[in-house]
């Protein structure tokens, strides 16, 4: 944690740099709040309308997690089954390529019109987002499983799932939580698209409003609330890839 903390410091100057340019440019320029706010405007606002705003980021929060959650074990549900069966991997991995091609904008309103304005578009439109980065880090992980040992373990008699939890998972448990992460991010975005549907509260509901009565610093407001919340999903899965690999090494030491 502190050395997460040491290496934190020049990013956040560069962000303060950026803000302070941006906020002299706003000054200097005269630019109207409507057009471009500055981020002390953007700040105040936040402050004033937290308790409405803290409602819609709970929500989108919520969902967020569930739907990362449940992508995430689609995700590595796939990864194994075509990682197990060589068939489903020939005949169902160049599907999966191609159903990233597919919008979620678009595919979204098809989601409502066949399961409604409830949870389940949203949910589904967030596993769509989040399993395929999942799946591809993990079956990455699997091939880099070291031939030798796989060769060694044959050689002891180690049956297909002893040399899958023994050798082959512990090898993939970086290329795993690499996907955790990005995937981590992608939900907080598919979250508050997921949100355009229809939906009575969330990050996404509350940008809708705000962009249509012309309130720009709300709508940064909605923008710099979803970074920090992908950044903190970003930092939780990186603490927990720090904890569980950490433990597997005690293990076998």
């Amino acid at each position: 944690m502190n050395k997460l903390l040491l290496k934190s410091w020049r990013p956040l100057l560069v962000l303060l740099l950026l803000f302070g340019l941006w906020e002299a440019a706003v000054r200097f320029f005269q630019i109207e709040d409507w057009l471009l706010p500055s981020p002390s405007a953007i700040i105040s606002e936040a402050t004033a309308s937290w308790d409405t705003f803290f409602v819609h980021f709970v929500a989108t929060t919520k969902l967020s997690v569930v739907g990362f959650l449940i992508g995430s074990a689609v995700g590595l549900l796939i990864a194994v089954t075509l990682h197990r069966i060589a068939f489903f991997r020939e005949s169902i991995y160049p599907l999966l390529i191609l159903s990233q091609n597919i919008p979620t904008i678009v595919l979204a309103p098809l989601l409502v019109v066949w399961f409604g304005f409830g949870i389940m578009p949203k949910l589904i439109v967030i596993t769509l987002v989040c399993f395929f980065p999942i799946t591809v880090a993990c079956l990455d992980g699997f091939r880099q499983t070291s031939p030798e040992l796989k060769h060694f373990m044959q050689m002891s008699g180690s049956t297909k799932r002893q040399m899958f939890w023994k050798l082959e998972w512990p090898y993939a448990l970086p290329s795993i939580f690499s996907g955790l992460k990005i995937s981590a991010t992608y939900s907080v975005m598919g979250a508050v698209i997921s949100e355009w549907l229809g939906s009575k509260e969330g990050i996404g509901v509350y940008m809708t409003m705000a962009s249509r009565s012309f309130r720009t610093d709300r709508v940064f407001v909605a923008i710099f609330a979803i970074m920090a919340l992908s950044l903190l999903f970003f930092i939780v899965i990186k603490l927990l890839e720090k904890w569980c690999i950490r433990g597997q090494s005690k293990e076998e030491k």
